[in-house]
C-alpha cells in the first residue's frame, strides 16, 4: 500500500510537471477577450452607442472642448491612419482590432471598421473617442489581461442596458446624479472608476499583440512615480487649462472640481496642427480657432515640462566638459512618453568663443530635417526578435535601448570643450527640442494613408513638409575656461 501510493504521488507530481511546462505566461481568454488582440469587453444589449453630436444638444460646454481634441481625433489621425494601414497588409486586419479598440473602440466591436480609411464610416466610427465611449465605461479587467496589467483597451463597455420597458441608456461620470439627470434620454450613475486614473490605463498601455511587450507605458510610467504618491492623476493635468496644470504640477495639489474640462490636452502637437489646417481647408473657421488654441496648450505644456542647467567640469588643464543637466520637471510620465521608439526629444547644443565662432555642436539637423549621428536623443530604440532594429509595432518586442526622464528625474550629459588658447571664456547654448518623429517615419507614415484620404483635399499638402518642432528649453551660460 506504501508503495502504492509513493507510486501514484510521483506520478502526479509527474504529471503536474507536465501541466506546468505546457502553461504559457500569457494565457489568453478567447471567450473573455472575443475582439482579441483589443481586450475590450462589450455587454452588448438593445442600447446602441450615442453620437457626440447629439451628446453635444444638452452639453454644449463639453462637447466644445472635446471637439477637435485628441480623443476627436484619434481615428482620424492620418499618421495613425498610415501606421494602421502598414499593419493590416503586414499582418492583416484581424490584428489591427488592437489599435482599433483604443482609436474607435464603437467602431470595432460594432464591426463597422472593415478596413483602413474613413470611407462610409458613421459619426460614431470616425469620432474615435467621444462622449459616450468614456461615458459608457462600466469597468476595467486590468488584473485578468494576459500581462496581470492594463493593456490594450482593457475596459468594459456597457452604453445602456435591457428593460421590459425596451433599452435603457446609462451614462456614467464622477458625479451623483442630480434630479432630472440626463432627462428622458439616459439615466445617470455615479461612477467612482472615473475618479481613478484606471479609466485612462486601459488605452494608455499598449503591448505588443503576442509578446505582451510594453510598447507604451504611460501609465505605469505615472503609477511607479510620484506623481501617483500624491494622488495626482491623469485627469487632474490633462483635463484642465495651461494655468491650472502648471499649479497642479508644481504644488501636487489636485485642481478644484470646477476647473476640469474635457480637454484631454497633450504633446501631440502635430495633430493639433494637421487639424487646423483641414479646418481652414474646409472653410470652418470656427473649428479651426478651436483646434489653434488646443494647439497652442499644446505647446505651453512643451515649454513647461522640462527644464536645463549648463555647468563646468574642470580638470587640472582648466575647463574640460560642459554638463548639461536635463529634468522633467512637470510631466506626470517620462519625457518623452507613449510611442518613445517614434518621439524624438534630443539636445541641440552649440559652444563658441566671444567672437562667436563655433568651437563645437550636436545635435543640428540637416536640410532634409534629419539628425546627425552621435546625437543625444532621448527616447527608446526598438527591435525585433532578430536583434534588429525595427519601428512598426507588430514586429518591435523589445527595446535596444531605453533612455526616457522619469517624472521629477533628470539626465546628465557632457560636451567636451576644447578652446584655442587664448579663448578665457565660451558660450555654450543648449536647447532640448521636440517633435513628434522622425521626419523620414513621418514621411513613410504619411504616405502609406490609404486611398480615401486624400491629404492635399483634406489638408492641402501636396508634399510632405518638414515636421514643426518645439523648443521646449533655451538656457545659455558663460563658462570661463579656467578655474
Amino acid at each position: 500500500m506504501i508503495r502504492t501510493i509513493a507510486l501514484l504521488a510521483v506520478l502526479a507530481l509527474g504529471g503536474a510537471g507536465t501541466v506546468w511546462a505546457e502553461e504559457k505566461v500569457f494565457q489568453i481568454d478567447r471567450e473573455k477577450y472575443p475582439y482579441y488582440p483589443s481586450l475590450i469587453q462589450w455587454n452588448k444589449s438593445g442600447a446602441e452607442f450615442t453620437p457626440p453630436e447629439v451628446c453635444g444638444e444638452c452639453h454644449e460646454k463639453q462637447y466644445e472642448e472635446w471637439t477637435g481634441s485628441v480623443h476627436a481625433l484619434a481615428f482620424k489621425d492620418p499618421i495613425y491612419q498610415g501606421e494602421l494601414n502598414k499593419a493590416v497588409k503586414a499582418v492583416g486586419h484581424e490584428i489591427s482590432r488592437q489599435c482599433e479598440g483604443c482609436h474607435s473602440p464603437a467602431g470595432m466591436v460594432t464591426g463597422e471598421i472593415k478596413k483602413p480609411g474613413l470611407a462610409g464610416l458613421s459619426s460614431m466610427a470616425i469620432n474615435g473617442v467621444s462622449c459616450d465611449i468614456c461615458h459608457s465605461v462600466s469597468g476595467t479587467t486590468h488584473c485578468e489581461t494576459p500581462s496581470r496589467e492594463p493593456e490594450n483597451g482593457s475596459f468594459i463597455l456597457t452604453p445602456g442596458m435591457d428593460t421590459e420597458a425596451g433599452p435603457v441608456l446609462v451614462k456614467r461620470g464622477p458625479l451623483e446624479p442630480f434630479e432630472g439627470c440626463g432627462e428622458d434620454f439616459h439615466q445617470c450613475e455615479r461612477s467612482p472608476l472615473h475618479l481613478r486614473a484606471d479609466l485612462c490605463a486601459s488605452c494608455h498601455q499598449v503591448y505588443h499583440y503576442e509578446a505582451h511587450f510594453p510598447l507604451e507605458a504611460t501609465y505605469l510610467e505615472w503609477k511607479h512615480g510620484p506623481y501617483a504618491q500624491r494622488n495626482i492623476l491623469c485627469q487632474d493635468c490633462h483635463m484642465v487649462d495651461s494655468e491650472t496644470f502648471l499649479r497642479t504640477a508644481d504644488t501636487l495639489e489636485k485642481p478644484g472640481r470646477e476647473e476640469y474640462h474635457h480637454y484631454f490636452n497633450g504633446a501631440n502637437f502635430l495633430l493639433y496642427f494637421l487639424a487646423e489646417q483641414a479646418a481652414k481647408k474646409a472653410g470652418d473657421e470656427a473649428l479651426a480657432a478651436n483646434v489653434r488654441h488646443k494647439y497652442e496648450m499644446a505647446i505651453q505644456r512643451l515649454q513647461s515640462a522640462a527644464d536645463l542647467e549648463i555647468e563646468p567640469v574642470y580638470g587640472n588643464n582648466g575647463l574640460v566638459e560642459a554638463k548639461v543637466r536635463v529634468k522633467n520637471i512637470r510631466a506626470g510620465h517620462n519625457l518623452p512618453t507613449s510611442l518613445t521608439n517614434v518621439r524624438e526629444m534630443w539636445l541641440e547644443v552649440t559652444i563658441r568663443d566671444k567672437g562667436g565662432n563655433v568651437l563645437y555642436s550636436s545635435g543640428i539637423l540637416d536640410d532634409q530635417g534629419h539628425l546627425p549621428p552621435a546625437v543625444r536623443v532621448f527616447n527608446s530604440e526598438g527591435m525585433g526578435d532578430d536583434f534588429h532594429f525595427a519601428i512598426d509595432p507588430w514586429i518591435v518586442t523589445a527595446f535596444s535601448r531605453h533612455d526616457t526622464i522619469p517624472p521629477k528625474g533628470f539626465r546628465d550629459v557632457y560636451y567636451p570643450v576644447n578652446a584655442p588658447p587664448g579663448v578665457d571664456v565660451v558660450t555654450i547654448e543648449a536647447r532640448l527640442r521636440y517633435r513628434q518623429a522622425d521626419q523620414g517615419v513621418a514621411e513613410l507614415l504619411l504616405a502609406a494613408v490609404p486611398e480615401d484620404m486624400d491629404l492635399e483635399a483634406i489638408y492641402g499638402i501636396k508634399q510632405i513638409p518638414l515636421l514643426p518642432i518645439v523648443d521646449m528649453v533655451v538656457r545659455t551660460a558663460d563658462l570661463k575656461t579656467a578655474r
